[in-house]
Order: structure tokens, then sequence, then C-alpha cells
């Protein structure tokens, strides 16, 4: 296994059905789907305003939300505190 480099953000509560963090920097969209519709545990960028969110509830179609993947132990996504620190690494076979 191969390890990525190290990003930590601060998730902080959204809407009362997401955690949500600024990213160091934009990521790409232009060719990505209009939207989608997410489950809990989704790993998505909101395109309108280039932020991370991860869900813990699910959530109907929403315009702009681009899934990137879903966390393998969604029930593990604290809730509590509203605000916390948090540690991404992508891992690969590689």
């Amino acid at each position: 296994m191969r390890r990525s480099s190290p990003l930590t953000l601060q998730l902080k509560d959204y809407a009362g059905e997401e955690k949500i963090s600024d990213l160091p920097s934009r990521l790409p969209t232009a060719s990505s789907p209009a939207g989608t519709a997410v489950k809990k545990g989704d790993i998505t960028i909101y395109a309108p305003w280039g932020n991370l969110a991860i869900f813990y509830k699910s959530h109907g179609y929403e315009r702009g939300l681009i899934k990137l993947g879903q966390l393998d132990e969604p029930d593990a996504l604290p809730v509590h505190p509203d605000s916390y620190s948090a540690r991404f690494e992508l891992l690969t076979d590689k």
C-alpha cells in the first residue's frame, strides 16, 4: 500500500446533515455531472462553493454536488462536536 500526503481539515456541521470544510484549493469540476443525490457516508464536493462535504444523513438530489467516494464505515463519522479537525489520507494499491 502506498499513502498520499495527509491533509488535515477543520470539519464543521452544516444543515444538520453534513460536515463541511474548505479545501486548500478548488478541485476541477468542469466535466462532472450536474448534481447527485447522496447517501449517509458519501464524500462530495459542492461545486458552487468548492468545499468538501461528508454526509451523515441521506439527502435528495442537489445540483452542484459531485460524489467523490464513500466512507467505509459511515456510522463512524462523528456527528458531535459540531466542529473538529480530521486527517485525510489516500491509500493506493501501488
